[in-house]
């Protein structure tokens, strides 16, 4: 049994995890709720046919559309089933290693994609706009601290 008990947070640490945990769970929903109102999009829903949009060829393995997605494969696999249906995207096996599945963008999906991000990106500019570039490059250097790219990946 530890002698000195658990580690506690210093308050620092704490102000840190509390000012975390809030953005957590509040800036979804403020990404969210326009998406949904004007696209009929969840976030992710929009993120997925974004990342896709932005690959070359607009396509991308499945596993690397989900770390940019920040989503689980069997979620996105189930993200990706829905878009097929409505005939936004495709799957095929990967040409260079069969082992992957690629997902590519028909049209429609990048028709959809384009009219929601102008949605997206005014929800973006209002977390944004209040922090100076100094504060920007900070945010993103932290975030990709805390990023745990899979193995998979590279």
């Amino acid at each position: 049994m530890d002698q000195e008990g658990p580690r506690w947070l210093s308050p620092a640490e704490k102000e840190a995890w509390t000012g975390l945990v809030s953005l957590i769970l509040l800036l979804p929903g403020r990404l969210e709720a326009p998406l949904q109102h004007e696209a009929g999009l969840t976030l992710f829903e929009y993120l997925t046919l974004s990342h896709i949009s932005e690959a070359p060829e607009r396509r991308l393995r499945m596993s690397e559309l989900a770390y940019l997605a920040n989503g689980s494969l069997s979620r996105l696999s189930n993200v990706v089933k829905r878009f097929e249906q409505r005939g936004w995207v495709r799957r095929s096996p990967d040409p260079d290693d069969g082992r992957y599945t690629l997902v590519a963008l028909s049209d429609a999906g990048f028709g959809v994609v384009k009219g929601a991000a102008p949605t997206h990106v005014r929800s973006v500019l209002d977390v944004l706009d209040p922090l100076t570039a100094a504060e920007q490059e900070t945010l993103a250097r932290i975030a990709a601290k805390l990023r745990v790219r899979p193995a998979d990946l590279g």
